[in-house]
């Protein structure tokens, strides 16, 4: 069911909502949040379907805030809100209001979406794209228990992960974070199967994708080892290659959708690492309103850090010993347990040359490692 509201007021709104839901039988409010989605006409429609598949999931009252600009002086002077209301089969699983600000209501945003917020219930506000520089600073961010913005949306994604740390607050988060948690897992879980210290790290992935900068500043957060960052053709994320004291371990994503973990000594694996769609990465996001410290540490340890820390390795003759080779490529174990003329495991012997890390007192690599 739709309402259509022309030059209309928050309390409006409401009352359209009561009448919206009895009209269809469900007088009952069993909403768990309310989610704020702060967008332009141009993305509202993509928005907008991501935010009613993870309703599915996640039961919500949705407001989508769209600000329209005004064409003249004279209709910038004039404030004026239109609404959608929609309950029902339209609306997913909860209840979606679609609120257009003109003039300059449009700055009084938050004066707006505050009397429509569920009462005793979270709120989460999502930027899908220009997203402000200090989400928590925001009027509209203000409101929220939970900051979502995606980095990726940006004309200069890397430079803002820099922005983002310098503003962060307990709350924000980044769809750009959402997207590695598989690889975060799978990579966690291949260091539980094996004792070893890592040496150096690999992640290999397209250019301008602040994911691929976010695993790597999360590898040498964790693991306190120089992170080198290649390039490749993507899409996405392609490839994340340890060299370690036990051998290579290395996991492969060519296709975007199925990878190849290699650790030497066993068998390779094929693994499902398929990209997720914007919904999937909401209905992640909603699952858990505390503040994520794990990506808070990993977003302070800054872009230009990472650069640093992999000059070192960068500048040696050698690179990574293990993307010499294709990732995806099995060693047999015969082979990898073959010795070289040094009378050493040759993969033990090339993993020997990349750089140590810091010899420091320091917790045990598998404990830091599993904490994700």
């Amino acid at each position: 069911m739709k309402i259509d509201l022309t030059d209309t007021t928050a309390g409006k709104v409401n009352k359209a909502l009561v009448q919206g839901r009895r009209a269809i039988g469900t007088p009952a409010v069993g909403m768990v949040l309310t989610l704020v989605i702060v967008t332009d006409e141009e993305n509202a429609y993509d928005a907008l379907k991501a935010a009613g598949d993870a309703s599915h999931e996640h039961p919500s009252r949705t407001l989508v805030v769209i600000k329209r600009v005004s064409r003249s002086p004279r209709d910038r002077t004039a404030s004026r809100l239109d609404a959608e209301v929609r309950v029902g089969a339209d609306a997913g699983s909860g209840e979606t209001v679609i609120l257009r600000l003109y003039g300059e209501v449009a700055d009084h945003a938050d004066s707006v979406v505050l009397p429509l917020l569920l009462p005793d219930a979270p709120v989460v506000v999502w930027w899908p794209v220009n997203a402000p520089l200090d989400p928590a600073k925001d009027p509209l961010g203000a409101l929220a228990q939970r900051r979502v913005t995606d980095t990726y949306s940006s004309e200069q994604p890397v430079r803002e992960l820099s922005a983002r740390a310098d503003a962060y607050t307990p709350g924000d988060t980044d769809l750009s974070w959402t997207r590695i948690t598989p690889w975060r897992s799978m990579l966690a879980a291949a260091l539980d199967q094996v004792v070893c210290e890592v040496k150096a790290v690999e992640v290999e992935g397209e250019e301008f994708n602040p994911s691929c900068e976010l695993l790597a500043m999360w590898l040498a957060d964790r693991l306190d080892v120089p992170v080198r960052r290649s390039l490749s053709a993507g899409p996405g994320l392609t490839a994340v290659r340890l060299a370690t004291s036990e051998g290579a371990i290395a996991l492969d994503r060519a296709d975007g959708s199925l990878a190849t973990l290699s650790i030497d000594g066993q068998p390779d694996r094929a693994v499902a690492l398929k990209r997720r769609d914007t919904a999937e990465l909401i209905a992640e996001e909603l699952r858990r309103l505390d503040p994520d410290d794990t990506y808070a540490s990993a977003l302070r340890f800054g872009v230009e850090r990472l650069n640093a820390s992999a000059a070192p390795a960068a500048a040696a003759a050698e690179p990574v010993p293990v993307a010499a080779a294709p990732a995806a490529q099995a060693v047999p174990a015969a082979q990898a347990s073959e010795p070289s003329a040094k009378g050493e495991p040759a993969v033990e012997a090339a993993a020997a040359e990349a750089p140590a890390p810091e010899a420091a007192a320091k917790e045990p690599l598998r404990k830091r490692a599993k904490a994700t």
